[in-house]
């Protein structure tokens, strides 16, 4: 077998979060059982409980999951920024407008938002993962070398974005968006 087409591959547990990220998205918690996740995913029923025993161990993995996809971003996003005063900042503005690899409304994104709002029907404390990334986000923020007031300003606004698209709230359009993005952008440069 080709060493390269094992490598490319996912593996059992990856195919099993995939497959149930597809089915809270199509169908909500409750389309999701053991056996729907194991027949999308390929696996045995056996297989997946080698990995997760339960419904709430799959959406524990799935916020888990998440949590560490926000936070890799989010850190990416850190370290494309230059250095000092406003880096944490600018990769926040950066971020919310889709630059690098973060384009809101792509499929990912999109389907980590199905997650996020499932698990937090089923039950609120799965989004534990994510509040730690958020607050840590938070932290590095207002430690940013810039006055809480902006520091919070622009993390208010960037979440907002966020979730107007999570929750279908409404589309800015894009001289909306631009007008946006050069406030917040002036409210950074007047602080650093």
């Amino acid at each position: 077998m080709d060493a390269s087409a094992t490598t490319s591959q996912p593996d059992a547990r990856t195919r099993i979060l995939d497959a149930v990220e597809r089915i809270v998205q199509a169908r909500g918690v409750t389309g999701l059982t053991l056996e729907a996740a194991a027949r999308e995913a390929g696996v045995s029923k056996g297989g997946l409980l080698y990995h997760f025993g339960s419904k709430e161990a799959l959406l524990t993995g799935l916020m888990e999951r998440l949590a560490a996809f926000m936070g890799s971003e989010f850190d990416n996003g850190v370290r494309l920024q230059p250095e000092g005063p406003g880096r944490v900042a600018r990769a926040m503005i950066a971020w919310a407008f889709g630059e690098g690899d973060c384009v809101p409304g792509e499929e990912r994104h999109d389907r980590a938002a199905a997650v996020f709002l499932a698990a937090f029907h089923h039950d609120p404390a799965l989004l534990d993962p994510m509040r730690a990334v958020m607050a840590r986000i938070k932290a590095e923020l207002l430690s940013d070398g810039i006055p809480p007031g902006p520091a919070l300003a622009i993390l208010t606004a960037t979440d907002g974005l966020f979730n107007a698209h999570v929750f279908g709230l409404y589309r800015a359009s894009e001289a909306e968006l631009s007008a946006l993005r050069a406030t917040l952008e002036q409210l950074l440069e007047a602080r650093t």
